[in-house]
This record gives structure tokens, C-alpha cells and sequence, in this order.
């Protein structure tokens, strides 16, 4: 059974039923809450300004791809991994690219800064521009976006302006349904709510501390989850080690774990090849891979 266009307006949780602006009321023995995320928006002025954009869903796309053609010009908010795929897509159908990135390197959560060097030599001499160490104060344009101007006066012009820079848990429904809730709707390891009848997966979920912005956990969390309502009440979540690759056909990347040593009792093994583009290196605690 379908309901496709119905927002969820009201709940009941005593009477166990969800009821939709559409007028359709619907009980339930269980419910699941897979409510995703929201993207992060610079509280910039000018952010509502035609030729301004998220990259975040379907219709983000349509918009990007509405406006990108050779000979117009891009700007993309965020150096982070969406950011650069999104920058490299725009660049491949002929844009010129800026990506604009808060801090000195790209990837930071990801990358130390050798790698991400080598990374970003690697995509400017693909033809995307780079300007780090940059905060954006607003988004210039009259009537419609034509690019941002940073905190240290810079203007970089631009058609269409990319806003990059992360997700949080879309926790609205949770909250109005009292759920406990920090970052997050807090799950347990069988992807329950405090509400024992609810549960919750993706995005909008967050576990021992932790959300998520990657599918590979999230398929894990849906497998349990779909256990769980199956009856296998020993069904249990636990994250997947983390890892990151880049989407940039060409360019190499892969990141997992720590990406620095902890302390001076953890051995760095290193290749590094700048010329070949090549950089290899591997943190070890004790006798593990970390």
C-alpha cells in the first residue's frame, strides 16, 4: 500500500495511528521512522536567491543540471566529498568550477594534509579551481545568484552557487511525537526508539553517540531492522568500519579509520610518490590496523 505525496501531520501514539495533510489516517502494530536528513544552509544573505542550490535530492539534480552548460560558471560551497563530486560533475558538462572550502584542506575529516595536497593538485590540473581558508559571508546577485562574496572582501563569480556542507538528522517528526532525541532519534542496537512500537533507520537515526552519512551503514541498520520486525529478536546493529572513496573516475581515493596516530606508541608505515601521484600510509596500535 501506497501513500506517495501524503505529509505525516498528526500521530497518535496511544490509538497507534499516523494521519497525512491528505486526510488518510492509517494504524499501525509497528512503525518505522527513515525520515533521512536535511542539508546544512550557511545563515548567508542572498541564500534564496534563484541559481542557488543544495545537492541533496532529486530536484537539487534537475536544478543543477538545468543550469550547468559550457561557458557558465559555478561555485561550490564545501570541499568536503560531496562537494567534489558535485564540483567534477558540473566541471564535466563544461562549467568553470570554484569550490570554496572553510578550511585549509580538503577532505579534513578524511584526508591529512599530504593526501589531500595531492588530491587537490590532482583536480586542479583537471580544471577546477580552489580557494581554502575561505568563509563565505554572502551570496551576491540582484534578482538572481551571480556568485559569493568572501569575508576578506573577495568576489567569485558565478551562475550557480552549490551549497555543500553537510547534513543533520531530520528529526522534526520525533521531536513532535516526544521521542527521545539528541542529534538524532536515539536507537538502540535493535533499531528501537524509547517508544518500544517505533523504530527508526538512516540518516535520521543516531547510535551509541553516532549519525550517519554514508549508505553502508545504513543497509546494516535496515537489515536489522527488517530482522527485528521479522521476529528475530536477536538481530543486533553494529556498525561497519567507516570508509570513504571518492567518486572521480581517475583519481584514486580511499580513506578508513584514523587518519593520524593517536599518540607516539603508534607506528606510521608511509609510501609516498608525489611526482606518480602516489600516497600510501597506514597507522598501527599494537599489532592492529587502525
Amino acid at each position: 500500500l501506497h501513500r506517495l505525496g501524503h505529509s505525516v501531520v498528526f500521530f497518535d501514539r496511544a490509538a497507534q495511528t499516523v494521519s497525512s495533510a491528505g486526510g488518510v489516517t492509517l494504524g499501525y502494530d509497528k512503525l518505522l521512522l527513515a525520515t533521512g536528513s536535511k542539508p546544512i544552509a550557511l545563515p548567508v544573505p542572498g541564500l534564496m536567491l534563484p541559481g542557488v542550490t543544495a545537492f541533496r535530492d532529486l530536484d537539487d539534480v534537475e536544478r543543477m543540471l538545468g543550469a550547468a552548460a559550457p561557458g557558465r560558471r559555478a561555485v561550490v560551497i564545501g570541499g568536503g566529498l560531496l562537494g567534489l563530486e558535485a564540483a567534477w560533475g558540473l566541471k564535466r558538462r563544461g562549467m568553470a568550477v570554484t569550490v570554496i572550502h572553510l578550511m585549509p584542506t580538503l577532505m579534513e575529516r578524511q584526508l591529512d594534509a599530504t593526501a589531500a595536497g595531492l588530491l587537490q593538485r590532482d583536480l586542479t590540473l583537471r580544471g577546477v579551481d580552489f580557494v581554502t581558508n575561505a568563509q563565505t559571508e554572502e551570496i551576491i546577485g540582484d534578482g538572481r545568484a551571480a556568485g559569493v562574496r568572501l569575508a576578506d572582501g573577495r568576489e567569485i563569480p558565478g551562475d550557480l552557487v552549490v551549497m555543500a556542507i553537510g547534513t543533520r538528522p531530520n528529526i522534526d517528526l520525533a521531536r513532535a511525537m516526544a521521542l527521545d532525541i539528541n542529534r538524532g532519534i536515539l536507537v538502540g542496537d535493535d533499531m528501537r526508539t524509547s517508544d518500544p512500537l517505533i523504530h527508526a533507520v538512516g540518516e535520521c537515526v543516531e547510535h551509541n553517540g553516532r549519525t550517519f552519512g554514508l549508505v553502508a551503514p545504513l543497509w546494516e541498520q535496515a537489515k536489522t531492522c527488517a530482522a527485528r520486525l521479522a521476529g528475530d529478536w536477536r538481530a543486533a546493529y553494529q556498525p561497519p568500519p567507516l570508509y570513504t572513496s571518492l567518486k572521480i573516475t581517475g583519481i584514486d581515493m580511499f580513506s578508513a579509520g584514523a587518519i593520524a596516530p593517536a599518540d607516539d606508541a603508534d607506528d606510521l608505515v608511509t609510501l609516498s610518490d608525489a611526482a606518480a601521484g602516489v600516497y600510501r600510509k597506514l597507522v598501527l596500535r599494537g599489532d592492529a590496523l587502525v
